[in-house]
């Protein structure tokens, strides 16, 4: 089962986001975000829209799964090849430009507490905001958890996290 997630980059009041599917947790898309995504690449990741999985690099489309590869395809080869480059690489998936869906954009919340709602209403567990080229993160579990519907910074986030493991 996946962490679904939500991205996000905020401009004033308004934050423009994507879902993400899998390890939306701290450790994994949290760490890869702080590490691997400025603004400027934040904004390219979410103009992709929705994703299948985060990845260091954000890549160039390629084939959405290995099993999605017919038999008889007379590329099956190069697009195999292609897929251990995918794996190695740490490239995103993304539902659009990897599996050719539709409907799968970004979204528009014109505040954080309608962000809140987007995230709540596909599942996510966490999200994570850039905002002022700044990475924060925040969770749609009940107010009992310290990063429940707000923001924190993320880099304090996984100092915390590591400190209590």
């Amino acid at each position: 089962m996946g962490t679904r997630s939500r991205i996000g980059v905020m401009h004033g009041d308004k934050v423009k986001s994507i879902y993400c599917h899998w390890d939306g947790y701290l450790e994994h898309n949290g760490q890869i975000l702080q590490n691997h995504y400025d603004s400027a690449r934040a904004n390219h990741l979410v103009s992709l829209g929705d994703m299948s999985s985060l990845g260091p690099v954000i890549g160039q489309a390629h084939p959405f799964s290995q099993f999605e590869i017919k038999e008889d395809d007379p590329e099956r080869e190069a697009k195999l090849a292609l897929m251990e480059l995918v794996k190695s690489e740490g490239w995103c998936t993304f539902y659009g430009r990897d599996r050719g869906e539709t409907g799968c954009e970004w979204k528009v919340a014109d505040t954080f507490e309608e962000f809140l709602e987007q995230a709540d209403g596909c599942g996510a567990e966490f999200y994570y905001i850039m905002k002022d080229g700044v990475w924060y993160v925040g969770t749609t579990y009940e107010n009992t958890h310290p990063l429940s519907k707000r923001l924190t910074l993320l880099s304090e986030a996984l100092q915390a996290e590591t400190v209590d493991q």
